[in-house]
Parts: structure tokens; C-alpha cells; sequence
């Protein structure tokens, strides 16, 4: 027996009904179950294999570039003239960092401490390790500053020590001495009768204390009772704020270690991060969206805010005594030194600092801040962080060695840091982060659009049905007159 027209119509609009609820339902829950996978998989979980195991062996690779202001003129700056710089490197370094020391608490935090380690790559550099640039002698220009206010004859004993040591006020050295320490005759004096003057106790170099080093104690969140919290900072070596500033909101210790951040962003969310190297906590802010190999990012950078001063920026006055904004007095956590941190080059700081010294051109492509970042995770997927270091410097009475010099804040290195996932790491990323969230909605879509396509089928032929006068006829409908079917069918009746 044939199915009539009108119960096809009925199962095509009850499957149609039932596609389309299945596929507004997919468009209300198919979110709800991938932020909840993205939730279990970005939690400090060691059950989370892959997302673990880049958290505790950064697989990224990592470079640090470093540029020396390599100084033109330091007769005429002793003289008082103003400082003239030529810019040198890129001098490149990878960098390697792991997790160490991993140890999980039941309120759901985990301590950790994070070592790096810093590798020549001579193939990205401009030169060798054993290039020659003339830098500001950190040891006498440095001390006099902190020397100032002492009586005069002691300010001229330390200036007889420079001259016995054979010290002045620029220093001309191989590049890598500088980085990462040389010998000196007057390092060893300062450790033997004035221990915990100098930040270490080895060969002095700028960057001595970082190499096979470590950040800290870190306490972070988990994550695992509250997602929102993932990677925010509890303590640091043990503390839930520093000492190092004058207010407590400058003070407080806030936001992530600075790899990674809590999931679900928006443009109205910011990075907040504590920087052990800068001793202080800083902040992101948005500034537009973006693609890092078709994955979709949020690029966060520097406020002009971040390095202002005081005067310009109430919040900042806990940072000071200050000088110009684009500044951080960073002397009360570097042994009373009176170093200066900047982004390069002055970007984004104040046009007066830009005129004591020739040689600088800051633009916000070579010398800007950056991590783009992906909302969905929290996860960074470029990242460009550079940093100058500057010594505020000036002729000190007593101590020869610092001459006529003018006060001024003199650059001396400036480095990034810059690292972005690629590779097989990024391939993942691109299938479960985009691809398969795609297709899911997709899917909803195409479930829905179905069911609608199979409802109107179903509305077609049930409206097919109603206008055929054969509708109930078993028999196939000719084009004959109703009383000569009915004389047809008659004799088969009687039979």
C-alpha cells in the first residue's frame, strides 16, 4: 500500500521541527560546552598534559635583543656638553625558561620558581660578543650620585679610590663583558668592606644577576576552583606586597607573573602583571584586534600613564621621588643606584628628556610595548617587550671623575624581549581554537537551515495534497468523468 502524500508531510514536519530545536539548541549550549573545555584545559592542572607541559617548559621560543648607546663623545661630556649617542646592535640572545621547584597546595595555588637562561646567537646579531662600545661607568657615576650628600673629605677619598682603581667615568668594553660581568679590582673592594652595595657579589655586569637565574617564588592560582583567578599572583618570595614604594596601591602585588592570563577577555579587559625585574606591578590596556597565523588575538600595549609621573598621573606619585614622566625611579629596589627604567628611545615620554641627548628617534613600531593575546584562553600568542635602562647622572663636588658633566638621564642599553608561538603549537591552537569552534556554529546553522528547508518541504506537499481530488483514491485518478468510473468499478464490485 502506498503512503499517502499527507503522512510524508506530517514526518517531514516533525524530523524539520525537530532539526530546527536541535540546532537553536546547539546555538545556546554549543558556547557553554567550549568555554568549558577551554576552562578544564587552561587551569594549572597537571591532568591537563599539553596545556601543563607548556606552562612548566615554555616551548616558545624566546630571543632577547639587546642595544648599546654607545657614547660619541665622553670628553666633551665631561666638559658639559650634551651627550651624543649612535645606537649598536641588535646583539641577540635565546632564551630559555622552565619551572622548577613545582609544588601544589590545597587552596588550590601552586609555587614555583622560574629560571632562565641566555644563549648567544651570533647568525642574528650585528656583531660579536667582542664588539667594543663605550657605556657610562655605572660604578663611579653611580656612586657619586649616591655619595652626594656626604662630607666633602669623604667624597674625596672615594674619588682617590676611583684613581688608585683605575676607574673613570665612561668605560670601554667588549660587549660581552658588559652584559654579563667583568673583572674589577673596585668590585672586589666594594664586596670586601661595603657588603650589599653591589646587586651581586661576582664580576659586575648589567645583566649578571639574570643569567641562570631565577625570578622568585611565585604563588599563583590555579584556577581550579574559580577559572577567573587562573595565574594571578597570591605571593612573591612569601609576600602579598613590597616595601619598596611610598603608597600601598604602588606597593600592591597584582594580576598574573606576566605569561599568561585568566580566559574569556573583552576589549574593556586589561593585563595586569607583577614584574620582579621592574619591583613593581603594571598594566595593559587594549588597543585593537588582530591574527597571529589566523588565530585571532587582542593586542594590549603600554598606557601613556605607565611611566608618568606624579604630577601628570596622581596613582604614579607613589613611585616617586620622579623626575620627567616616561621615568621609573627604580632606585629604591637596585641598592639606592640611581637607575632609571624607560621605554626606548623616550617613546611616549616627555619631549625634554628627548633634548638632552643626540642620537635618539623614538617611534612606537621599533620602541612600543606589545603582547597580543588570545581572548578566548588567555593565552599569548606574540609577544614584544623592550625596556631601556638609563643612570641619571651629573657632576658631584669632591669626585673629579664626574668632571663638568651636565645633569641629565643618560641611556645606555635598551633591550626586548620577544617571543611568538608557531610551529605545530600554533597548528594546534588553529584547529581547536578556530577551526572547531567554527564548525560547531557552522553546524548549528546548517542544522537549522535543514530543518526550515525540511518544514517548508513538508507545508508544499501537504498543500499538494489538499487540492487533488484523488487524494483517497487507492486506484491511480484518470482523466474520466466521475459516472464512468463509477460504471467501471461497479462489475468488479459484484464480482
Amino acid at each position: 500500500m502506498a503512503i499517502s502524500k499527507s503522512k510524508i508531510a506530517v514526518g517531514l514536519l516533525v524530523g524539520g521541527i525537530l532539526t530546527v530545536v536541535f540546532g537553536t539548541v546547539l546555538v545556546f549550549v554549543g558556547p557553554i560546552i567550549i568555554d568549558d573545555q577551554i576552562a578544564k584545559n587552561v587551569e594549572i592542572n597537571p591532568k591537563n598534559e599539553m596545556s601543563y607541559t607548556m606552562w612548566k617548559d615554555i616551548p616558545v621560543p624566546f630571543f632577547m635583543s639587546v642595544y648599546f648607546f654607545n657614547v660619541l663623545n665622553p670628553q666633551e661630556i665631561l666638559n658639559g656638553e650634551k651627550p651624543m649617542v649612535e645606537q649598536r646592535g641588535p646583539y641577540v640572545y635565546s632564551e630559555k625558561r622552565w619551572k622548577d621547584n613545582i609544588t601544589f597546595h590545597e587552596n588550590y595555588t601552586v609555587s614555583y620558581k622560574e629560571y632562565r637562561q641566555y644563549h648567544f646567537e651570533r647568525d642574528m646579531s650585528v656583531g660579536d660578543e667582542s664588539d667594543v662600545v663605550t657605556i657610562p661607568n655605572m660604578l663611579v657615576l653611580g656612586a657619586a650620585i649616591m655619595m652626594e650628600k656626604l662630607p666633602y673629605p669623604v667624597r674625596m677619598i672615594i674619588s682617590a679610590s676611583f684613581k688608585a682603581f683605575k676607574e673613570t667615568a665612561f668605560l670601554t668594553k667588549p660587549v660581552g663583558e658588559l652584559m654579563w660581568g667583568y673583572d674589577s679590582k673596585l668590585v672586589d673592594f666594594l664586596n670586601n668592606y661595603f657588603p650589599g652595595m653591589l646587586p651581586s657579589t661576582g664580576k659586575f655586569g648589567l645583566f649578571a644577576e639574570f643569567n641562570n637565574s631565577n625570578t622568585g617564588l611565585f604563588t599563583v592560582n590555579t584556577g581550579q576552583d574559580d577559572i577567573r583567578k587562573v595565574h594571578k599572583v597570591d605571593s612573591w618570595n612569601g609576600l602579598k606586597k613590597v616595601d619598596y614604594w611610598r603608597t600601598e596601591q604602588c606597593n600592591m602585588i597584582n594580576g598574573t607573573a606576566g605569561q599568561m592570563w585568566p580566559p574569556f577577555m573583552t576589549p574593556e579587559s586589561t593585563l595586569p602583571f607583577y614584574s620582579p625585574d621592574a619591583c613593581r606591578s603594571m598594566e595593559l590596556v587594549y588597543q585593537r584586534p588582530g591574527s597571529v597565523g589566523g588565530v585571532p588575538v587582542y593586542r594590549f600595549v603600554a598606557p601613556t600613564t605607565l611611566f608618568a609621573n606624579g604630577t601628570d598621573y596622581a596613582p604614579n606619585e607613589g613611585f616617586c621621588p620622579c623626575r620627567q614622566s616616561g621615568l621609573l625611579n627604580v632606585s629604591s629596589c637596585r641598592q639606592k643606584s640611581p637607575v632609571f627604567i624607560s621605554h626606548p628611545h623616550f617613546f611616549n615620554a616627555d619631549p625634554f628628556l628627548l633634548s638632552t641627548v643626540l642620537g635618539l628617534s623614538p617611534n612606537e613600531d621599533d620602541h612600543g610595548l606589545f603582547i597580543d593575546i588570545h581572548p578566548e584562553t588567555g593565552v599569548p600568542m606574540n609577544v614584544s617587550v623592550r625596556l631601556q635602562l638609563n643612570l641619571y647622572m651629573k657632576a658631584v663636588s669632591g669626585i673629579t671623575e664626574t668632571g663638568k658633566i651636565s645633569e641629565v638621564v643618560m641611556p645606555m642599553i635598551w633591550f626586548g624581549e620577544s617571543g611568538y608561538i608557531d610551529g605545530p603549537i600554533l597548528k594546534t591552537f588553529h584547529t581547536n581554537l578556530v577551526v572547531m569552534p567554527a564548525m560547531m556554529e557552522y553546524m548549528q546553522y546548517i542544522f537549522i537551515s535543514l530543518g526550515l528547508a525540511t518544514i517548508l518541504g513538508a507545508v508544499i506537499l501537504k498543500t499538494q495534497d489538499k487540492r487533488n481530488p484523488c487524494k483517497k483514491n487507492t486506484l491511480p485518478c484518470t482523466q474520466e468523468e466521475p459516472d464512468s468510473l463509477v460504471n467501471e468499478t461497479t462489475p468488479l464490485i459484484q464480482s
